[in-house]
Order: structure tokens, then sequence, then C-alpha cells
């Protein structure tokens, strides 16, 4: 591999893992969750989504320069959008339960964060192993288990869903809880999103 080639895997495992810290924060904000300190956790969050901003910009920028690059810089280019938009989403979550002004945490909530940190720790490992995609025996079961994982979601939004609208008389409640797990929903596809795009560039380069 070309000395310069080790950047582009480096800043996308860089950037797998600011997404995994930050599903790693919202899973920490909703089970020690208290509204009174929203503004410091929506602080805290975008912190994270500021700094996998910057790595996006230092990819285009390399590739703005770029005489040769591992795979299609288009490919490359695709990749890193795709990866901070996952850490977008994420932001985007906690700021809903911001905006809908939600008091009380739902268990199934909390599920479902878990499940989108499980998905980002795949993804780190996923990126961990890219750089030598042509000879990786891992990454096609990581991938695999990613699409396990949002099947899981799946099952999670249906009854979460369900579960909000046969259980409340509050009417605004339930259209909050909806959007919510609408997001949790968005983020867990995103999520597998991010793999099958992997898949589909190792398969254009082996």
């Amino acid at each position: 591999m070309a000395k310069g080639d080790k950047f582009y895997y480096e800043n996308f495992g860089n950037c797998a893992e600011l997404a995994k810290k930050a599903a790693s924060y919202l899973l920490a904000c909703l089970k020690n969750y208290d509204p009174e300190k929203m503004e410091t956790m929506l602080k805290e969050m975008h912190e994270i989504e500021t700094a996998a901003d910057m790595l996006k910009h230092e990819m285009s920028s390399a590739l703005a320069k770029a005489f040769v690059t591992p795979v299609d810089r288009e490919d490359l280019d695709m990749l890193s959008h795709v990866i901070d938009d996952l850490v977008d989403m994420i932001e985007e979550i906690l700021q809903k339960f911001y905006i809908y002004d939600i008091k009380e945490i739902k268990a199934s909530a909390i599920e479902f964060a878990e499940k989108i940190v499980k998905s980002c720790d795949l993804l780190c490992k996923i990126m961990g192993e890219f750089e030598n995609f042509k000879k990786s025996k891992k990454i096609h079961a990581l991938i695999i288990e990613i699409n396990d994982v949002e099947e899981d979601c799946d099952k999670i939004y249906l009854s979460s869903m369900r579960e909000v609208t046969v259980n409340s008389d509050d009417v605004m409640q339930t259209l909050s809880w909806q959007k919510i797990f609408e997001s949790l929903e968005s983020c867990a596809d995103t999520c597998e999103h991010v793999s099958d795009c992997i898949a589909s560039v190792i398969m254009k380069n082996t």
C-alpha cells in the first residue's frame, strides 16, 4: 500500500470511531436522562458532530489534490459523506428529545440506542479491516452482522410504534415519540447503508 493511501483508511477509521462515540453518548444520555441537562448534552454531542465534519472536509481536501487514490475518488468521497451523515443523524435523534420536550425515556428507546451503538462498533471493526479488503476474511461476516442488527431494530421499531399508538392518551406525546422512533429507525437504516456502500466499493475493486 502506498504511503499516502494510509490517510484515507485512517480517516474512515476515525470517522467510524466518532459515529460510535456519538452513539455511545446518545445511549449514556438516555440511560441517565435529565431534561434539565439537555443544553449540555446537545453541546457535547455537537462537538462530536463538528469533529466528524472536520474529517469529512479533510477527506474532500485530500481528494481534490490527489493524483492517484487507492480506489475511485468518487467512492472515497461517497463513503466519507455517508459516514458523516450517520453522525448527523445521531445528533438529530438527541435534538428531537429537546424539540419535543421529552421528560421521561421509554425503555425501548434505550434498547434501540444500544443496537445503534452495536452497529457503529461493527462499522469500526469493518473500517479496521478496510485497508486490507482484498485479503480480509472478516469484513463479509461483519457486514452480515450489521444487517442482522438492523433487522432487530425493525422489530423494536414495530413494537415501539404500536405501543406509543395504543397505550397513550396524549396525542402530542404519541406524535413526539413516533417521530423519535422514526429517527432511531432511520439511523439504524443508515448504519446498514454505510456497510452496504462499503460492500459495494469492495465488490467494485476486487
